[in-house]
């Protein structure tokens, strides 16, 4: 069945540096649009970055342009996020999310990324 899995998290100094990947299994990875969201505690869930099927346009939230990039690997299965000049507020649970049309229906479990002041 479909699967992703998410990994990279950890606990951080502010303006530290982390790349979280995303390994997906039982889908046709390169079909999928790839994303990824964050959740805060009290916070609603925020799409951080998104990156299209086809490698193409990719966006990304203001609160962290210029900061992260998405970036994905067809040939294993796997998106990335590289996040760099990491700040407090980017504490959160980071989520990999697929999508065939225009919704994300497939999650995965999350990985924990804290940085601490």
């Amino acid at each position: 069945q479909a699967q992703l899995v998410e990994s990279g998290g950890g606990l951080v100094q502010a303006g530290d540096s982390l790349r979280l990947s995303c390994a997906a299994s039982g889908i046709s990875f390169r079909s999928y649009d790839m994303a990824w969201f964050r959740q805060a505690p009290g916070k609603e869930r925020e799409l951080v970055a998104r990156i299209n099927w086809d490698n193409g346009p990719r966006s990304y939230s203001d609160s962290v342009k210029g900061r992260f990039t998405i970036s994905r690997d067809n040939a294993k299965n796997t998106v990335y996020l590289q996040m760099v000049s990491l700040e407090p507020e980017d504490t959160a649970i980071y989520y990999c999310a697929a999508a065939l049309g225009l919704e994300f229906n497939i999650w995965g479990q999350g990985t924990q990324v804290t940085v601490s002041s």
